[in-house]
């Protein structure tokens, strides 16, 4: 069994790292599957990696590429064991990815005034529905482990707080007469004013951390 998961696990990681790649050419070309209303950020092509669902997604395939490494490695005898810091890192960007699919699934896609299945259209199929689900999936069934402490589930706080950093300034260097740019704040967090960040930093952080945990407690073996 334990085989068969470790198997499992590598396909499917390879399938992760394939359909972002996938997703990628959707972006950068423009191109059009679904015909049905789509919902974007207003930017350009090469701007939607400033989005935190890009980001993510992209640190997710990395991170099941450095791992889907680890795992041919191993089903092949060239370790006994895939090391503890490569869990952590699959930990880190599956909490990442999960952040940006409750995200997208509660909040944006309630705001949206597409509606919520604007926000699963072209390449956010991917972004927003399989690359996640498959993600969250395969890290709770497939490559479960004992390595994981709880001490490394405050490593899930990096990219967000990296993220939000580069979010925060970029509103703050945009502002005028103290006035929040929807521009800029292209998720909306802030409505308009600034003293918002001290209700959606802490929702951020807080969710990112419950996220983050749950899938640590789900990722455990018996």
């Amino acid at each position: 069994m334990k085989n068969k998961n470790i198997k499992i696990a590598f396909i499917n990681n390879i399938i992760i790292v394939v359909l972002t790649i996938i997703a990628l050419i959707i972006m950068l070309t423009n191109f059009k599957f679904m015909h049905m209303p789509e919902t974007v950020v207003e930017t350009t092509t090469l701007g939607r990696f400033k989005l935190f669902t890009i980001d993510s997604n992209i640190l997710m395939s990395l991170s099941a590429l450095v791992f889907s490494i680890q795992q041919y490695k191993l089903m092949n005898n060239k370790i006994e064991e895939i090391d503890k810091k490569y869990y952590v890192l699959l930990l880190v960007s599956t909490t990442a990815i999960a952040l940006t699919f409750i995200i997208v699934l509660f909040y944006l896609g309630m705001i949206t005034p597409n509606g919520l299945l604007s926000m699963y259209t072209n390449k956010n199929l991917f972004f927003h529905g399989l690359i996640p689900l498959l993600a969250i999936v395969n890290f709770i069934f497939f490559e479960k482990s004992n390595k994981i402490n709880i001490k490394n589930t405050l490593l899930v706080f990096i990219p967000v707080l990296l993220y939000s950093l580069f979010y925060l300034i970029n509103i703050l260097i945009h502002m005028e007469n103290n006035t929040v740019s929807y521009k800029y704040d292209w998720y909306h967090f802030l409505d308009g004013k600034l003293t918002n960040l001290f209700i959606t930093i802490p929702l951020i952080f807080g969710l990112t951390y419950l996220l983050g945990f749950t899938l640590y407690r789900l990722n455990k073996k018996d």
